[in-house]
């Protein structure tokens, strides 16, 4: 009975030992415009790490994700055949988010270990899910690299190590910009505290991205009545062009 009752009380100890930080976040907006004239955003993240007793040992580690919708993704792989590039390969990569950012307070490796990185899929390769390609591929894992350089050369996939700072071991800020590629949907934003690599807490939110004013309507209209909206793509085409013909004859007789 007596040793039961320790345990119980271990438990309880544990658990007010992994509750004494929590994550409290502040953003400068939680919701993103696409215009005609949207040439990306900046989006500044801060908060605080409240404790109910003195802090813990252990290196501390503040760790901010934001993922855009997540869709199926196929690579193609060219190789050249009788002076002319064809598709070779074609792997299909499960998931891949259109928009994926990490920014940490240090080198991410030192304040996450891998077996949380696994769990909660963190760094940018670990984001993708790739179950698997066809058996006659070769180096299948090279078509998910690829799709992570082509997305960092668009500045869609960023890692922002020792861009997180942290002030007293209690305050932190941030700032991640976002480019104007961006696929509209929900980015989901999560926030990990690490201790010794160790995830200790954790608190999500979620960021609005969307299409407003003309641009929402021609989207909506694209996919709802694509008829319509063809037939007056064409009528603008058509009119752009007799309006143009016109002034350069103005031109010529002038």
């Amino acid at each position: 009975m007596r040793i039961l009752s320790l345990v119980i009380i271990f438990l309880i100890l544990s658990k007010t030992f992994v509750a004494s930080e929590q994550i409290v976040l502040g953003l400068s907006q939680d919701e993103v415009a696409i215009t005609a004239n949207f040439d990306g955003s900046q989006i500044l993240l801060f908060g605080a790490i409240q404790r109910d007793a003195p802090e813990p040992d252990g290196k501390m580690g503040v760790i901010i994700t934001i993922a855009g919708p997540s869709k199926p993704i196929a690579v193609r792989k060219k190789e050249k055949r009788f002076g002319i590039w064809v598709n070779n390969q074609t792997v299909e990569v499960d998931a891949a988010p259109s928009f994926y950012a990490v920014a940490t307070n240090a080198p991410l490796s030192e304040i996450l270990l891998d077996v949380e990185d696994l769990r909660n899929k963190i760094s940018i390769e670990r984001a993708i899910r790739s179950v698997g390609a066809p058996m006659h591929i070769e180096n299948s894992q090279s078509f998910t690299e690829a799709v992570i350089r082509i997305r960092k050369d668009q500045k869609l996939y960023q890692l922002l190590e020792n861009e997180i700072l942290v002030d007293q071991n209690t305050l932190f800020r941030t700032a991640i910009d976002m480019p104007a590629n961006l696929t509209e949907g929900d980015y989901f934003t999560k926030i990990f505290l690490t201790r010794d690599g160790e995830i200790v807490s954790q608190f999500d939110t979620t960021i609005d991205v969307k299409k407003v004013g003309l641009e929402r309507f021609l989207f909506n209209l694209s996919r709802q009545n694509p008829l319509i909206y063809g037939l007056m793509s064409l009528a603008i085409a058509i009119f752009a062009g007799w309006v143009a013909s016109s002034f350069f004859r103005y031109i010529r007789h002038t």
